[in-house]
């Protein structure tokens, strides 16, 4: 088996949740290949090192385009008090990314040429950026219905939930039948309109029900942003999506990362994840030599 070979079965096996001992009995069961694990965590670090222009090249695909949704979840790192991992992606592209906390103040520089329209949750992180906003709409409805559940008797803030589900309502039928469209969907800008008028701005009269008012009001340019671009979801599921992948390997890894490990994962991740949105085999793009997923792709 060539090196170029021994490498994909090492990362394949790897991202398949088995780890490097056990990759290296497989590979002498199999193949007759004696390699220790020292010696695949050594190839697995020269996988990143030559591959770092093809992760550059996946983050300017992401901060280029007109769609972006963003997502965070916490990961264990020795030396760190509250590491993040970020995810980055569009439809066709993905893009993972180690940080040293939560803070959101880097955003700005990754940021600073991106046109398009960003999708994340609530995190207040996200609010001083100065491209357009989509804020997850699923998020939002969680949030509505949870303190429904706890406030069934509440009839001001029914009608507030109410509402929102009877706007919501037929946008999505909308999208159902014409999809993400905005010249099928602008028309429903005024029903937004007649919701914050009859509903929002409204002096509300309980506790929960003015909780909720300054919500809207504080996210008001960033919930309907969708009814004016194509092709732009109005939900956040793209980047929870991808998240998973890395959840996983985290939860089965167990123990701690070195900046090293995860800084060499994410960078394999982003590649293994983009070739599978892009419906091409990863192990085929890492045989084949290139190093442009763009090329590969074409």
């Amino acid at each position: 088996m060539g090196y170029t070979n021994i490498l994909a079965v090492v990362f394949e096996v790897c991202d398949k949740k088995v780890n490097l001992n056990t990759v290296s009995k497989i590979l002498l069961d199999s193949f007759d290949i004696n390699i220790s694990r020292k010696s695949l965590d050594f190839q697995k670090y020269g996988l990143f090192k030559r591959y770092a222009n093809t992760l550059s090249e996946i983050k300017g695909l992401i901060v280029s385009g007109p769609l972006i949704h963003v997502d965070e979840t916490p990961v264990k790192v020795d030396g760190f008090s509250s590491p993040y991992v970020w995810v980055f992606t569009n439809m066709n592209t993905v893009f993972y990314l180690f940080r040293e906390n939560r803070e959101a103040n880097f955003l700005k520089e990754l940021l600073k040429d991106f046109r398009g329209v960003l999708v994340s949750d609530f995190y207040p992180g996200y609010d001083s950026l100065s491209c357009f906003q989509q804020k997850c709409l699923i998020h939002l409805i969680r949030d509505l219905n949870s303190d429904l559940f706890t406030n069934q008797f509440n009839e001001e803030y029914k009608m507030l939930v109410r509402g929102f589900s009877d706007l919501m309502m037929g946008i999505v039928n909308a999208i159902d039948k014409m999809g993400l469209r905005k010249r099928y969907l602008r028309k429903y800008k005024k029903d937004v309109d007649k919701f914050y008028k009859k509903i929002i701005y409204k002096n509300g009269e309980t506790e929960l029900t003015i909780k909720w008012q300054k919500r809207f009001k504080k996210n008001e340019g960033k919930l309907f942003t969708f009814l004016d671009h194509d092709d732009c979801p109005w939900n956040n599921n793209n980047a929870e999506h991808a998240i998973i992948p890395f959840a996983k390997y985290r939860t089965y890894r167990g123990s701690h990362f070195t900046k090293r490990s995860i800084t060499e994962y994410l960078t394999l991740l982003s590649i293994q994840q983009t070739c599978k949105y892009r419906g091409v085999k990863f192990l085929d793009f890492l045989r084949s030599g290139n190093e442009s997923i763009e090329d590969f792709c074409k």
